[in-house]
């Protein structure tokens, strides 16, 4: 076995599903989280953490065999790895590839961190919505109170 057989990474190729490669290193279980998995009916889902990648250093990368993910899927990942690229998969083959795009509005998918905004109140059922105002590194202001969140708040909901 020469030196390169032996450091060589091996990730075995899915025939349906998707591929969430260039993650932020060491966010692909935030990832997972948001994704709900593991669970009963994803089979196959492959973890890469902290690998080498000459674009961003380091990466991870998740592959979800059978799934394809939805729109507000996309737009949790894209608060975690901004930077994320997404590719599906079918018969082996990339048929769609892009970049996570960070939407204008962001919709349920945070709490505000404003113990006093009315979105944290249990009688008042309002749904969170958040503007962006940085899409990198994620940075959103709550619609009600104007409240900022910043990356660091953003991350911590998610563990």
């Amino acid at each position: 076995m020469t030196k390169n057989e032996k450091t060589e990474l091996k990730i075995k190729a899915i025939e349906n599903g998707t591929v969430i490669d260039h993650i932020t290193a060491n966010k692909a279980l935030h990832i997972l989280k948001i994704l709900d998995l593991p669970d009963a009916e994803t089979q196959n889902v492959t973890v890469a953490m902290n690998v080498s990648s000459s674009e961003i250093g380091r990466k991870d990368i998740v592959k979800i065999e059978n799934r394809e993910l939805d729109p507000k899927e996309l737009n949790q990942i894209a608060l975690i790895a901004p930077k994320a690229t997404i590719n599906i998969i079918r018969n082996f083959q990339p048929v769609k590839k892009g970049k996570i795009i960070l939407p204008d509005k962001i919709t349920s998918i945070l709490k505000c961190t404003n113990p006093k905004c009315i979105t944290n109140y249990e009688n008042e059922p309002i749904t969170p919505i958040f503007n962006v105002i940085n899409k990198y590194p994620p940075v959103v202001r709550c619609h009600y109170c104007e409240k900022l969140i910043k990356t660091e708040d953003i991350d911590k909901q998610f563990e």
